[in-house]
């Protein structure tokens, strides 16, 4: 009872930020709502202290101001344009997760709780004032014998506080999921689940250094970006430390503006690299904006900030890699037999109205650069398809539709002819031949025979089971049980009385 006290206090919190912002019925859409919503935005624009700028710009705003929890709901909500509208999710996608640093004494702190004091005093003997702060953790420099580290330390109580809006939010998507039958199509509770899950990996610096660590082995193989390397020694639950990478941020507008950077090439690296690593490995860096790329003076591509780390697997790979080959070869047919087959369309629709549909959507940009495409009505037109054929949010998708339109955006900025479906084609298509062709074809055989050969090595033990139940003596009734037949027949007498009573007593 407590809980939900507190609970919708916090989220009371929320909406009175919301309301202040104007961002609960906007004043934008004041002539489309009815009569009595129409008198409630004007109420609650009463208090809203005249907030400017867009809708999806001002809620960015409140978001931000009410916290760590909310800025990424902000993120996650930046991938939902069939609810939001192209606009406002590209307002919500430059959502800026900067705070104030915390003091020195208490970082020193946090690592001595991590470390132990002495350890700590030996490890990190010349840590820096912060050079960079977000809402869940700061950064510090550190020089070492090794050189230079990249020091990250959670900021103190954050888990608490994570996990108290958390659950607000969490109260909230039942409650909306229970009253609003509409709302179940775009799964709420899914939706939000899938966001706490996110931000509890991101709690646990251990499970970053873990994903940062992967990824650089995986970048060694593809050569598209740089990774920091862990430095294991000074990492544990609430500490991470990496190698330190000198480099301007692509927030900032002159960082592909070097002698050793071409921006078309960079734009492609950026594309290349992601689909590389979701296709061909099933795991991706799932928070690519600019700020987490970082371009060196020798012109090579830096990723940082492994909080969330997203992975598919081999089906949703396989619908990924069909899907983008089916619009390069205009395949609109297979790309709907592969929704249908995936299951993101309910089977009681047609295959070829959905063919046609996203003939449709991308039959107009076919042969045109990327400069001449609204990518934003392109996606407003697959999104009123997605409702026309039932089709329902995949929880699994959200952090890689996320993060395909952050990379897009992102290459889009370095280079605004870039072209994701050219810059795509190449992985692609060496994953299309290399697991759907004869390759792989006779890749699935030797792995069908692989486990054919194991099952058998295993039969042996599961006859020996099989033939154990079949001699083991058969359990004594238990005295209900030993009745259960009596108890049948009676039901069916007092249901025969019932029924005879019915029909004498029947007017």
């Amino acid at each position: 009872m407590l809980k939900a006290l507190a609970d919708y206090a916090r989220l009371l919190r929320a909406g009175t930020a919301l309301a202040r912002h104007d961002v609960i019925l906007p004043g934008e859409y004041h002539d489309r709502l009815p009569v009595p919503a129409k008198i409630a935005g004007k109420t609650l624009r009463l208090f809203g202290g005249g907030a400017k700028g867009r809708p999806g710009q001002r809620l960015a705003t409140a978001l931000e101001k009410l916290g760590p929890a909310y800025i990424k709901l902000g993120q996650f909500l930046a991938t939902r344009p069939d609810v939001f509208g192209v606009e406002t999710t590209t307002d919500l996608s430059r959502l800026k997760d900067k705070l104030p640093p915390f003091e020195m004494k208490k970082a020193q702190k946090a690592l001595a709780e991590e470390f132990g004091a002495d350890e700590a005093a030996r490890l990190f003997p010349e840590l820096s004032e912060p050079i960079a702060a977000a809402s869940l953790a700061q950064v510090h420099r550190l020089q070492t014998p090794d050189g230079a580290k990249a020091v990250k330390i959670l900021r103190p109580g954050v888990e608490m506080m994570i996990g108290k809006e958390l659950r607000a939010m969490k109260r909230a998507a039942r409650t909306v999921e229970r009253v609003n039958v509409e709302s179940r199509r775009l799964e709420p509770v899914a939706f939000t689940n899938t966001v706490a899950e996110s931000m509890e990996k991101e709690l646990d610096l251990r499970l970053e250094a873990g994903g940062a660590d992967e990824m650089r082995e995986l970048s060694f193989k593809a050569g598209y970006y740089h990774i920091p390397e862990v430095d294991w020694e000074r990492s544990g639950k609430r500490v991470l430390t990496t190698e330190w990478v000198d480099g301007k941020p692509l927030t900032d507008p002159n960082a592909a503006d070097t002698a050793n950077v071409d921006r078309a090439t960079l734009a492609n690296m950026v594309t290349r690299g992601f689909l590389d690593h979701a296709i061909n490995h099933g795991v991706f860096h799932a928070d690519m904006h600019e700020g987490n790329m970082i371009v060196t003076p020798d012109g090579r591509l830096t990723l940082v900030d492994f909080g969330i780390i997203g992975r598919i697997g081999l089906n949703e790979r396989r619908f990924l890699a069909e899907i983008l080959w089916g619009f390069l070869k205009r395949d609109y047919h297979r790309i709907a037999e592969v929704h249908f087959e995936a299951g993101y369309v309910p089977a009681d629709k047609s295959v070829g109205d959905f063919a046609q549909a996203l003939r449709s959507v991308g039959e107009p940009i076919h042969g045109k650069s990327a400069s001449d495409v609204s990518m934003g009505r392109l996606l407003l037109q697959l999104l009123d398809f997605t409702h026309t054929f039932g089709m329902h949010l995949r929880p699994e998708l959200v952090l890689l539709q996320k993060t395909m339109v952050q990379v897009e955006g992102v290459a889009r900025t370095i280079d605004p002819g870039h072209d994701i479906w050219s810059a795509a084609e190449p992985i692609v298509k060496d994953w299309i031949t290399q697991n759907l062709g004869p390759a792989g074809a006779a890749k699935l055989v030797a792995q069908n025979a692989k486990d054919v050969v194991d099952r058998l090595k295993r039969l042996p033990q599961v006859m020996d089971q099989f033939e154990a139940q079949l001699n083991a003596p058969e359990p004594k009734p238990l005295p209900r049980e030993r009745f259960a037949p009596w108890w049948g027949w009676l039901g069916t007498i007092v249901a025969l009385a019932a029924a005879l009573v019915a029909i004498v007593y029947a007017p």
